[in-house]
């Protein structure tokens, strides 16, 4: 049994550990467990019951995407709601409203220090305000200040979003919850918000990402429905984690969840597939903003795999066994890197990496895939089991460091939940030392961190897929591997015609695989003349390829010049990360959301009512809203206690806290406190 610690030892050790270079790791085992008093305790019995309702309409490539939460204040006291919430990492958030009873107030788009300054000044005023931030390009949080007892309010929020297209079929991913964060660091003395982690040295607003989690609500409950206008006949609709009820009317659909009181612990994901006689091969989309014509282009290239020499593989199998990974996602990663294994050929070489609170080799270097190795790594893995933090970066240094040779091409596939809160950390290792490498990620879970597989395997010119059920694994690990078996296209150029003045995104297309579409998100100063065209060109399997848009006569599609801005937000970041100067790019991501009404991470919306109802004399109960675990996850893998810590490190813990009593006990009796035995 774990003894509790006294809570003025651990704030003296929380002071000792930076100064005596200790590396600190923040996990909700820790934090949560009553060693780490953070005044938390008050946020795990919340006063607000939360419920959302969500409509999605889909449009050819573009969904809007209204969502409503309900909150609902049970306490005695007036409250301030806050609610850390996931989103798709390519939402573009544009509308905001404060519902009160019949009547809204619409949310303004303010740079985040003003948005914050109007928020705090309205309640303290006692009026009605919400504020919306951006913490990650997939994580936002909702106040709403000054709920009366027994009072409902409602934050609606919208967003657009492109449509995936892979594989012959189109999808949507709505996340409804997250995977409690792995925060490493050092903590600082100060903290930004209210969650179980304080700030930490490489997280430096990791009190902002890290909301209390329940395993049951009477709330968190979800209604859902979709509007599909494909522009074209479909074959079929599936959802892949929800029972649905599909209705067509006159070539439109409508889904809505087969049940009630459905719980937020699950991502939605919606896919539909067109008739075979109507698949696309390009798809194209406009819309004039500001006398500005943008535009949305999709393109297949080449489908067919061909068969060819083929070059031996590195394949390096990075997988993660940290507590958050317990139960069926620790299933379906091993059932996944198993797959992986297995679909070695003679003549590849590979290593597999383990990785949780610390990360270790099966093999000390890359080994040929013979039999007897591959046995071994199949043993290997079906011996491992889930506990710890997910400490990302040894692992992926230990994959990007390795050894690589010319004879093989090296691939690393990394299958993790991606549940960490330093995604900027582990993308900079990524940019600097990935080389020649391609990097592939697996998203594991119920609610994996979509953000963190995307722009990972971006990065690293790879792919990524997701898989949250473990009968999919087969499916999911096939279709992976075909890519990686398959690149299609690479040297992409975009050739618009000459004399335009046009702002590309991507700037640079990377490496396509089998299936794999270029989508190209373009705004230009002018329009363009009858017979003028696009050209998209690479360097094929079967030789070099190409194709034309024309640049006349596609429907406008409302949504196109915000989905542009947010693409061009999410480059400026990009060109941060690579050293441009971070105040020319704060600068330029300022006017691009506020030219285009977007929260972005220097920009929010806040929503003001112009009349105060809460007294001045009644106080104001701040209430974090907790988010339900993730269906299929241990709680008390995640938040038992120790969480993260070897025998080692525990061990040096306790050698700090020994210090620390003793420096405490010498202080005390200096000052006659504690007085000497008779």
């Amino acid at each position: 049994m774990t003894k509790q610690i006294p809570a003025q030892f651990l704030v003296l050790v929380l002071t000792l550990l930076p100064v005596l270079g200790i590396a600190y790791e923040v996990t909700p085992g820790t934090a949560q467990s009553g060693q780490l008093l953070y005044r938390m305790a008050e946020g795990y019995r919340s006063a607000a019951l939360l419920n959302t309702e969500v409509d999605l309409h889909i449009s050819g490539l573009v969904a809007r995407v209204r969502q409503k939460q309900e909150f609902r204040n049970e306490s005695g006291g007036w409250i301030e709601g806050i609610y850390v919430f996931p989103l798709p990492d390519s939402a573009a958030v544009d509308h905001m409203r404060l519902w009160i009873g019949e009547r809204y107030i619409e949310g303004e788009i303010r740079e985040k220090e003003q948005a914050r300054k109007e928020y705090e000044q309205a309640k303290a005023e006692g009026k009605k305000t919400s504020l919306v931030q951006q913490q990650r390009a997939n994580l936002f949080t909702t106040k709403v200040a000054n709920i009366a007892p027994g009072e409902t309010v409602i934050v609606e929020i919208e967003y657009l979003e492109d449509i995936r297209y892979e594989d012959g079929a189109f999808s949507i991913r709505y996340p409804m919850t997250l995977t409690p964060r792995f925060i490493p660091g050092a903590p600082l003395p100060d903290r930004q918000g209210s969650g179980w982690s304080p700030d930490t040295t490489i997280v430096e607003d990791a009190s902002l990402i890290t909301p209390p989690m329940t395993g049951s609500s009477r709330g968190h409950r979800v209604s859902l429905t979709a509007h599909i206008d494909a522009g074209m006949p479909l074959d079929r609709i599936k959802s892949r984690y929800h029972g649905v009820d599909v209705r067509e009317q006159q070539g439109s659909y409508s889904v809505s969840f087969a049940s009630t009181g459905v719980k937020m612990d699950h991502d939605f994901e919606l896919a539909w597939w067109p008739s075979p006689s109507t698949a696309p091969r390009a798809m194209a989309f406009t819309e004039t903003v500001g006398g500005e014509p943008h535009w949305l282009l999709m393109l297949m290239p080449p489908t067919a795999a061909i068969e060819g020499m083929r070059m031996p593989r590195d394949m390096i199998l990075i997988i993660d066994t940290s507590g958050s990974m317990q139960g069926v996602s620790i299933r379906q990663a091993k059932s996944a890197l198993t797959q992986s294994i297995d679909r070695l050929q003679p003549g590849d070489r590979f290593n597999v990496i383990e990785f949780n609170s610390t990360a270790r080799t099966l093999f000390p270097a890359s080994v040929e895939a013979s039999s007897v190795n591959v046995a071994q790594a199949r043993s290997f893995v079906s011996g491992l089991g889930a506990n710890g933090g997910t400490n990302m970066y040894p692992a992926l240094d230990m994959a990007l460091r390795s050894p690589v040779t010319e004879t093989h091409m090296r691939q690393v596939v990394f299958i993790t939940d991606g549940a960490v809160g330093n995604e900027e950390h582990l993308f900079k290792l990524i940019e600097q030392r990935l080389g020649s490498t391609r990097l592939f990620t697996v998203g594991i879970g119920s609610a994996p961190n979509g953000w963190f597989m995307r722009k990972s395997a971006e990065m690293g010119r790879g792919s990524f897929t997701t898989i949250s059920a473990l009968n999919e694994v087969g499916e999911k690990m096939d279709a992976l591997f075909r890519k990686i078996e398959n690149p299609q296209v690479t040297s992409i150029r975009v050739d618009w015609p000459l004399m335009t003045d046009v702002d590309s995104y991507p700037t640079k297309v990377d490496d396509l695989y089998l299936g794999e579409p270029v989508v190209i998100k373009a705004r230009t100063r002018q329009s363009f003349a009858p017979g003028d065209t696009v050209r998209i060109s690479g360097d094929a399997v079967a030789g070099a390829w190409s194709h034309e848009f024309p640049l006349n006569g596609y429907r406008q599609s409302h949504g196109i010049g915000a989905l542009w801005a947010r693409a061009r937000i999410e480059s400026l970041e990009d060109a941060a990360r690579r050293g441009e100067s971070v105040q020319l790019v704060r600068e330029a991501i300022i006017e691009t959301a506020l030219n285009h009404h977007l929260v972005s991470k220097y920009t929010s919306l806040v929503a003001v009512d112009k009349t105060p109802v809460r007294p001045a004399a009644e106080h104001l109960n701040k209430n974090q809203v907790p988010n339900l675990m993730p269906y299929g996850q241990s709680a008390n893998a995640i938040f038992g206690f120790p969480a993260t810590a070897t025998s080692a490190r525990q061990r040096l813990l306790e050698g700090v806290l020994l210090l620390a009593a003793a420096l405490l006990f010498a202080s005390l009796r200096r000052t006659g406190r504690v007085r000497r035995p008779a």
